[in-house]
């Protein structure tokens, strides 16, 4: 029911800042709980952070809590997760997603639609 694209990943070093993106487009996305996670080669897409339709409530993975910030612009239909201080260990394809009803979950089965991916490399 929406399509998501993901842009801004790309190379940056340790200790380094990233600001991804992700463009929503189809009907009634400022109801959508939106979320981001990353997939590293040979493990499990695993959770990144997810923020609520409002805009409200958020929710973090232990890993990123402090250095990453999710927000989401409803009236441009987009959502962004600003990365801070980067660790080589942060590498990895990040997925928007989006799902149509409930909390930001931390499981991605939750989610209905997904993006293609952008890259982050993180370099030491």
């Amino acid at each position: 029911q929406v399509q998501l694209v993901e842009s801004g990943g790309g190379l940056v070093q340790a200790g380094g800042s990233l600001r991804l993106s992700c463009a929503a487009s189809g009907r009634s996305f400022n109801i959508y709980t939106m979320g981001w996670f990353r997939q590293a080669p040979g493990k499990e897409r695993e959770f990144v952070a997810a923020i609520s339709y409002s805009g409200v409530s958020t929710n973090y993975a232990d890993s990123v809590k402090g250095r990453f910030i999710i927000s989401r612009d409803n009236a441009n239909n987009m959502v962004y997760l600003q990365m801070n201080s980067l660790e080589p260990e942060d590498t990895a394809l990040y997925y928007c997603a989006a799902r149509s009803t409930g909390w930001p979950a931390r499981s991605p089965v939750e989610y209905d639609s997904w993006g293609q991916g952008t890259q982050v490399t993180v370099s030491s």
